[in-house]
Formats: C-alpha cells, structure tokens, sequence
C-alpha cells in the first residue's frame, strides 16, 4: 500500500468538494474564490476546479458584479437556484395540493383541487393529475424541467412509493403513488407519510428549525406524528416510527369522537366556525360553553396518553402542533399541557406550527429537495 489514493478515492473527493460548495454558496451570499476557499477549507486552485466544474454541470453562475464597485472587481459565484425545479404534492382526504419551487424551495406556483375521503382510487388518480398540470401549467414549466418530485400521503408507505396500508381513504391501501406519476413527471420520485413530512417542514423551516429532537402532532379529524431526531427525520427500520396511534390502548382512534358527539347535539354553526367539521366546538368552547369545554378537555385527554408516551420516550426540546386543530390552539393547548404536566416527568416546550394547511406539501417539496442534494453529493446527473 503506497497510502495514495485511487482513481476512485480521487472521484469522490471531487464530489465531496462539490457539495462542500454548493452548501457554502446556497447558504450565503455570492462569494469569491477567495471566501468561499475560506468557507469550505480548500485551496484556491482546488476552489477553482470546482467552481469550474460547477459552472459546466448549469448549477453555479458568475454573479453580476457589484454596482458602484472602483477597479476591476473580484469575480463572484451564486448557487443557480433556477437551474431547476421541484415538485411536492400532499394527497389529502379533502384536498389535493402541489407546489412548484426552485431549488431553494421558493415557490413558484401551487395548485389545489377539492375531493373527498371517499372518493375511489381512480377519481383520486385523475384528481392528482389534474392538480399537478394545473401546478405545472401555472409555473410555466415542462415535466421535463422537474428534477425531482415528492410525495405526501397518509398511511405506511414503503420504500418503492407504494402505500402498504391506509385506513383513511377509500381504495387507498397498495396504491403505487410512485409508478402512477412517473407518466407525467419521469424524474426521481419520493413518496413518504403526511405526518413526518409536516414534521420535516418545521425542521427545515419552520418553528422547529433550531432544535434537534422535536415531537410532531398533526392533530385534526386523523391524529399522526414526526419524530425528528438529532435534527433529522425518524422514519424507523420499516418506517413506521412514531405510529404509536395504531395501538388501540392509546386512544386516538376515538378521540375525535368527542367532538363529533357535541356537534351531533349542536347541530348549527357558531358565528366563526368557518366552515371546518369541528370549528363550531372549538368556537362555542372559545366562547365559555361548559359542554364544548368538556368535550375539548375529553378530546385531549385521549391525545395526551399517546403524546406522553412519545415524550416520555424520546424527552424531546419541542412538542410542535400542526393540522387542522391548530387553528384553534387557544383553547386546545391549554388542556393538552395540563394533561402532559400529569403524566410527563418533563413536559417540553410546546410550539404551534405557523404553515396552517401548507406543512405537509412543504414537508414534500423538502424531501424532494434531499433527492436533488442526494443525487449532487453523489456526482449525478438529477434526472437520472
């Protein structure tokens, strides 16, 4: 052994510096070689090399130079955040979305259509179809021009974007979400659970984006969670980490029907209800009415025991709420937190999530944004 490194070494290496300045450009500024040497540890020539190499691949441009600059000004390089584009799509019981960004996840259009927990495969298929185009139309962008597409959807999925099981939409249990849209956008294509993508949105940029272990809550007429850990999703051996809501003991099956029982025996809207299932309880709880008050305190009593366990496990710096029930926090998190306080031996911060209904397709449009970064550090072409 002569301790050089091989042909093969040499290649990653080369990617290695790649990523490197790709992440210090992405995150700052433009730079010149000068700074962004100093940022990724590397010798200006091997600097160099990169960004030139960097140029040829359309993911680096020259910045304009700066204007009122005296002299020749130095040369410098930003992240081509244009070069591409991505796809996130949230498959809801009640509403499909999707979104276009570019590669820093701005978004450039975003598409929604209205459907059913109850509508079959097929419909939902041609559903998902048309908010996609839609999206796609709206950004001026061809399927060609996507580098990379991610999924949310409720139930197990596995590794090959197929459901395993659902329990919340019709015809929905071994769906192949990932074979289905590859017609329409042939770029890599990631599917993944609601909740732990709602949960990876408010890692990346949302309330939780400074803590490294965070329990998730999508609370709403289904009850799901995220567990983010040392800063990074959770997804578990079989990805079913955190599906502490398919033990029957744990009490979030039921839990809703609390609130379905009170607005059984309340069937007219309170003024602000606006419209959601149960935002007539939330409301009349709001106002003081002793039975939606009651039926609040039942409803979360049953959230806790499951929430509990988490922390209790996992000891988490943030509890985040996110879904539907978010909205009305006023008078959900105080009878959560008195819950967690009895059974916690520490209850964390507890946070609400600021994307209302956004979270999840964010969350998708961050997993496909790690597809892209995946493919980069490994020195691929992204639409391979």
């Amino acid at each position: 052994m002569t301790g050089e490194p091989s042909g093969g070494d040499l290649s990653r290496l080369r990617q290695l510096n790649a990523m490197a300045a790709i992440r210090a450009l992405r995150d700052d500024k433009p730079l010149t070689l000068t700074e962004l040497a100093k940022r990724t540890g590397l010798s200006r020539a091997s600097t160099e090399d990169v960004i030139r190499e960097l140029i040829g691949r359309g993911w680096v441009a020259e910045a304009e130079p700066t204007a009122g600059t005296v002299g020749r000004p130095a040369r410098r390089y930003r992240f081509r955040a244009d070069a591409g584009r991505v796809l996130g799509v949230d498959i809801g019981g009640h509403t499909i979305r999707a979104l276009i960004t570019d590669l820093d996840g701005e978004v450039l259009h975003s598409a929604t259509v209205a459907v059913t927990p109850e509508l079959g495969r097929k419909e939902r298929l041609a559903a998902i179809d048309r908010c996609v185009v839609a999206a796609l139309a709206g950004a001026n962008t061809t399927p060609d021009q996507i580098w990379s597409t991610g999924v949310a959807t409720t139930g197990l999925v596995d590794g090959t974007g197929k459901v395993m099981l659902s329990d919340s939409l019709t015809e929905w249990t071994g769906v192949d979400l990932a074979d289905h849209l590859r017609r329409l956008v042939p770029a890599p294509i990631r599917v993944e659970n609601d909740s732990k993508l709602a949960a990876l949105a408010e890692s990346w940029r949302g309330v939780a984006r400074y803590a490294k272990d965070v329990v998730f809550l999508l609370a709403g007429v289904r009850t799901g969670t995220g567990l983010i850990i040392d800063g990074k999703l959770h997804r578990g051996f079989g990805n079913a980490a955190g599906e502490i809501g398919a033990l029957p003991a744990v009490g979030w099956l039921k839990a809703p029907d609390h609130l379905r029982a009170w607005t059984t025996t309340n069937p007219t809207p309170s003024p602000g209800a606006g419209g959601d299932e149960f935002g007539d309880v939330f409301e009349a709880a709001r106002q003081g009415d002793r039975t939606a008050v009651k039926a609040v305190r039942r409803y979360t009593r049953d959230i806790a025991v499951g929430v509990s366990a988490l922390i209790l496990t996992l000891d988490p710096e943030l509890l985040v709420i996110g879904g539907g029930f978010s909205r009305s926090a006023d008078v959900v998190i105080g009878p959560l937190r008195g819950e967690l306080d009895r059974w916690c031996l520490r209850t964390p911060e507890i946070r609400i999530s600021t994307f209302g209904d956004e979270g999840v397709v964010l969350g998708a449009v961050r997993l496909a944004l790690e597809q892209v970064e995946t493919s980069m550090s490994e020195g691929a072409d992204p639409l391979t």
